[in-house]
């Protein structure tokens, strides 16, 4: 794969994984009601996320609602929320970062050393907001386990698990960094010594046919 075609592929991953970190940030299913146990009750579906909490009727309405207070909420989603924030910011700055880097558009520097160097720094930024969007639903599926498993009296049918949100997330981490990764092969070493190569062996074929 060439070097245009490579961070190409990179740009669409890292862009594909910036826009299921939104999707993952705003949905309200970062954890959902359990069906397991003997009583299974299914009246009433909960489901929960960073910003609301929805209840889901089997007659397939849905009412949801916002959190009512940033400081009243648990230590851990207001973890998940900065870094989710952090994360879509550091995607949005890649995303501009890339486009002025990358070979094969005309967007500011012409020297190709400083656009791979431009690509690369765009590489690094969808790395880190992979790596904070990983840290987030990693995090709060941490919790929805430990909440999950540890002994109480509380029904098992009544718990929390899994919601598809966290899978959104973490197919949107590895996009994110494995397009970032893919912009950060950009060396710019290579190409300034390939360019001082074709300028030391101008001068010598010119002589020549002299």
């Amino acid at each position: 794969m060439g070097g245009g075609a490579r961070e190409l592929a990179g740009y669409l991953a890292a862009l594909a994984g910036w826009v299921a970190g939104l999707a993952a940030a705003v949905l309200p299913q970062w954890r959902q009601s359990s069906y397991a146990g003997d009583a299974i009750i299914t009246a009433v579906g909960l489901h929960e996320g960073l910003w609301m909490s929805c209840a889901a009727q089997s007659t397939g309405q849905v009412q949801c609602r916002l959190h009512d207070s940033l400081l009243s909420l648990e230590v851990h989603i207001q973890t998940c929320r900065a870094l989710m924030v952090i994360s879509l910011l550091l995607g949005f700055f890649g995303i501009i970062v890339s486009v002025v880097g990358m070979k094969c558009t005309k967007v500011g520097e012409e020297d190709p050393v400083t656009k791979s160097r431009i690509a690369v720094a765009g590489g690094v930024l969808f790395v880190l907001s992979g790596l904070c969007t990983l840290a987030a639903v990693s995090l709060y599926a941490t919790q929805v386990t430990y909440e999950f498993f540890r002994e109480t009296t509380i029904p098992i049918n009544t718990r929390y698990e899994f919601g598809s949100a966290l899978f959104v997330g973490w197919g949107a981490a590895s996009l994110s960094m494995l397009g970032g990764s893919l912009l950060c092969c950009s060396c710019p070493a290579k190409e300034r010594r390939g360019q001082r190569y074709q300028q030391q062996s101008q001068p010598s074929t010119a002589q020549d046919y002299v």
